[in-house]
């Protein structure tokens, strides 16, 4: 999941350009992106765009909170019109999470967005909840939440990067990077995404299709990972390493977790990534 674009629900053109991007997955946002007096018209338009179908992306939709007076009915309609990933803005706790999942179709997944100081002490907790596949750090609310001043490196939220992370690796999720919001500036996205690559995030969320092809370069494997990959796979495989737990490798000493690595970024070039 290198890139997960949000769009907003009540744009017609968004949800047609959404089905021909080469994004990873597409999310039809019925929070943020829309106001007020529009969310049923909104509702409508993604409960529509899951039924007719026709996305290369995988598909997901944002609700509202469920403390809010649209959550419940986003839920309901796009229960019924078959959704299979929901995004759940402001997850605070085990408790918010539990009352999701349950609410979901028996076949969908949730991703929960990390976005307020309270999520940030139930980081663990919010990740063992089951059938949550994905944490999502929402950055902007969580920088107005913890009263952080703009740092072009994020320093005021890099331990945080890291507990989200961690708390995913921990129970076995997806971790997706915050949005950049200043979409025009190329280097300064493309510095963002190689700090979420090394604090361990899959991918980021975007904002604007122009950060699509970034972001699938900067968080899919490079050239030269995918030839060390092989040379690590290849090394394993050949007779006079077998049974052995470390061998040398271009110079380096590599054990058997190396060749599991090597074989989970191989595996994603088998799914076409």
């Amino acid at each position: 999941m290198r890139s997960a674009l949000f769009l907003p629900a009540g744009n017609p053109r968004a949800i047609q350009k959404a089905r021909t991007l080469d994004c990873d997955v597409a999310i039809l946002d019925l929070e943020d992106a829309v106001a007020p007096e529009m969310k049923a018209d909104a509702r409508a338009a993604a409960v529509q765009a899951l039924r007719d179908g026709g996305f290369g992306p995988r598909l997901g939709v944002r609700i509202n909170g469920l403390d809010t007076p649209w959550g419940a009915d986003d839920l309901t309609a796009l229960s019924d019109a078959g959704v299979t990933l929901v995004v759940a803005p402001k997850v605070d706790d085990a408790d918010a999470a539990r009352a999701l999942t349950a609410a979901l179709p028996s076949d969908a997944v949730l991703w929960a967005m990390i976005e307020t100081p309270r999520a940030l002490l139930n980081l663990s907790a919010i990740a063992a909840t089951p059938r949550l596949e994905a944490l999502m750090l929402g950055v902007n609310d969580l920088a107005v939440g913890l009263r952080t001043s703009p740092a072009p490196d994020r320093e005021p939220l890099k331990p945080w990067l890291a507990a989200t992370v961690a708390a995913a690796r921990a129970h076995g999720l997806l971790a997706l990077d915050g949005v950049y919001n200043a979409f025009t500036d190329a280097e300064g996205f493309a510095a963002e995404c190689a700090q979420g690559r090394l604090y361990g995030f899959d991918g980021k969320s975007l904002i604007h299709p122009s950060q699509i092809a970034p972001a699938n370069a900067a968080f899919g494997p490079s050239e030269a990972e995918i030839a060390h990959a092989r040379a690590i796979v290849a090394a394993f495989s050949a007779p006079d390493a077998k049974g052995k737990g470390a061998i040398r490798v271009d110079g380096r000493m590599v054990e058997r977790l190396h060749l599991s690595e090597a074989e989970r970024v191989l595996s994603h070039l088998d799914r076409g990534r």
